[in-house]
C-alpha cells in the first residue's frame, strides 16, 4: 500500500475534479481507474510517494500496459489522466516535476480506408433509377466518385457552384475553410442534368441547394447516407457502402492510373500530402496482389514434391 499522504493527495485530486472542475461521472471514473493502474504499479515496485516516481517508471508502466494488450488510444487516455494528476500535484507544490510530461504513447496502426473495385463501382452506378428521388440519388453518387468530394461538401453544394459548360464544380468551404475547383466526369454531368429537370418539379421554395428533398429543402448529410444505404439494398449490393468509400475509391483508382500523388492531393483537398500517401499503400496492396497471383516464383506450390 502507498503512503497515507499519497492516498490523501489522490483523494484531494478527485474532490477537486468533482467540485471545482465539475467533470462528468463517466470522466471521473475513467480518471480514477487510470490512476488506480498507476497506483498498482507503485505498490508492486514499492514506491510509496508520488514524488518518487520517475520518467522511467512511467515509461515502464505504460510499456507493461501495452504488452498486456492495451491499445494506443487507451494508453493515450491513461497518460493524459496521469499528466493531469501530476499537474495538480505540481500546482500545489507536492512534487517537483511531472514524470509523464514527455512520455508518448505508441503510434496507432493506421487503418487503410475501405475502397470498392471498378466492378463494384460499376454495379453501384450503372443501376437504373426508378423515380425522381433515385435520379437525384444517382447524381449524388456519381458526383462522389467523379470528383472525390466529402459528404459535407456535397450536402453544401448550391446550384451556382456547378458549371456544366466548363465541367467543373466549386467547393466554397472545404475542410479548413479552403475552397477548390474540381473537374466533373461526363457521367456525373449527365446524371446532374437529368436531376435538374426533376428538381424543378420538386422544388417548392427558393432553396439554393443543388440536392433537395421532396419538400424542396437542402438534403442533409444523414439523409444522403441513408439514401446510399437504401440504394445498395434495392440494387442487391451486399456490402454496406458509406459515401466516404466512394471518395476513397476515387482517390485510389485515380492514383493507380496516374501515379500523380500531388494531383490527387489537390483534388481531395488535403493540406498535407502525408494524408494522401495512405492511398499509395492501397495501390501497393493492389500491385502486391497482382504479383502474388502472376509471378511464377511467388506462387505457392500446389503439391509437395515427393522425397527422393
Amino acid at each position: 500500500m502507498m503512503h497515507v499522504d499519497a492516498q490523501q493527495m489522490l483523494a484531494d485530486y478527485v474532490t477537486q475534479l468533482t467540485i471545482e472542475k465539475r467533470v462528468s461521472q463517466h470522466t471521473l471514473k475513467n480518471y480514477q481507474r487510470d490512476i488506480a493502474q498507476l497506483e498498482q504499479y507503485c505498490i508492486k515496485k514499492e514506491v510509496g510517494l508520488w514524488a518518487d516516481l520517475t520518467q522511467n517508471d512511467i515509461r515502464s508502466h505504460m510499456a507493461n500496459r501495452h504488452r498486456n494488450g492495451l491499445g494506443s488510444k487507451s494508453i493515450q487516455r491513461e497518460l493524459s489522466a496521469i499528466r493531469g494528476f501530476f499537474n495538480y500535484l505540481l500546482k500545489n507544490n507536492l512534487v517537483e516535476n511531472n514524470p509523464a510530461q514527455h512520455i508518448k504513447a505508441p503510434k496507432q496502426a493506421r487503418k487503410l480506408p475501405r475502397t470498392l473495385d471498378v466492378d463494384q463501382i460499376n454495379g453501384l452506378l450503372d443501376a437504373k433509377p426508378n423515380s425522381s428521388l433515385e435520379i437525384r440519388d444517382l447524381a449524388m453518387f456519381e458526383l462522389f466518385y467523379s470528383s472525390g468530394i466529402r459528404l459535407s461538401e456535397l450536402s453544401a453544394l448550391d446550384l451556382n457552384d456547378i458549371d456544366l459548360g466548363d465541367k467543373t464544380l466549386l467547393i466554397r468551404s472545404g475542410k479548413g475553410n479552403k475552397s477548390r475547383i474540381l473537374p466533373m466526369g461526363g457521367k456525373a454531368i449527365n446524371a446532374i442534368k437529368l436531376w435538374l429537370g426533376h428538381r424543378i418539379v420538386n422544388l417548392e421554395s427558393t432553396e439554393s441547394a443543388l440536392f433537395t428533398s421532396n419538400r424542396g429543402t437542402r438534403l442533409g448529410q444523414r439523409s444522403i447516407e441513408l439514401r446510399l444505404s437504401s440504394w445498395c439494398t434495392k440494387k442487391g449490393l451486399i456490402e454496406s457502402i458509406h459515401p466516404h468509400m466512394l471518395r476513397h475509391s476515387f482517390a485510389s483508382h485515380l492514383l493507380e492510373s496516374s501515379q500523380d500523388l500531388r494531383a490527387v492531393q489537390e483534388l481531395l483537398g488535403h493540406s498535407n500530402i502525408s494524408t494522401t500517401q495512405i492511398y499509395t499503400h492501397l495501390d501497393f496492396q493492389h500491385l502486391a496482389d497482382i504479383y502474388d497471383k502472376s509471378h511464377p516464383r511467388a506462387k505457392k506450390n500446389r503439391s509437395n514434391p515427393k522425397p527422393s
